[in-house]
């Protein structure tokens, strides 16, 4: 364990905990496995399946942020990261194998800093592709509200614009609102 990463992690996330050595394993796994450097713009995205303590860690060592838009959530609350590079088309997906043994907090997080990622993760190809580069949207004006948002979350609603906090779907009970 790189304990330089550890400390700066543990700086942006606040606190020290099994959560977020997942998260700095993962990402000493995929550098490593990847050649991985940190993330000035889009070379690197981070498609993490959960919006857990790891994720910090995911921000602060490979650069991967929401903001850049190479930090991505898809919402399956699996402790999962795919890890995909631009520059050389690589990518693997990672998700934590069940612990073999119960364990205390601080073991658990001992353990996970302190064993092989070969032992914690499992490791695979993504089973989707790449997601495009951030793009940039025109934003409208909601006719319900007034505020704006951009044009690809706008909804129509009785022949106006709206947003998705004013949209109201048709769904008879069993279909999503987004």
């Amino acid at each position: 364990m790189d304990s330089k990463l550890w400390e700066k992690s543990v700086a942006f996330h606040g606190h020290e905990c099994p959560g977020l050595a997942i998260g700095v394993k993962a990402c000493e796994a995929a550098i490593e496995k990847m050649k991985l450097t940190f993330s000035e713009d889009e070379e690197i995205v981070c498609v993490t399946e959960n919006d857990a303590c790891g994720v910090d860690a995911v921000q602060v060592i490979t650069g991967c942020t929401f903001g850049k838009g190479n930090l991505l959530y898809r919402d399956t609350g699996k402790m999962a990261f795919s890890f995909f590079n631009r520059t050389n088309d690589t990518s693997i997906r990672m998700i934590i194998k069940p612990l073999k043994k119960e364990m205390q907090r601080s073991e658990r997080q001992a353990y996970i800093l302190n064993t092989d990622a070969d032992e914690i993760f499992d490791f695979s190809e993504p089973n989707f592709s790449l997601p495009e580069k951030a793009r940039l949207f025109t934003s409208i004006v909601c006719e319900q509200c007034g505020e704006g948002a951009p044009e690809h979350k706008m909804r129509l609603n009785e022949g106006k614009k709206v947003c998705l906090d004013c949209f109201k779907a048709y769904d008879r009970g069993w279909g999503e609102k987004f």
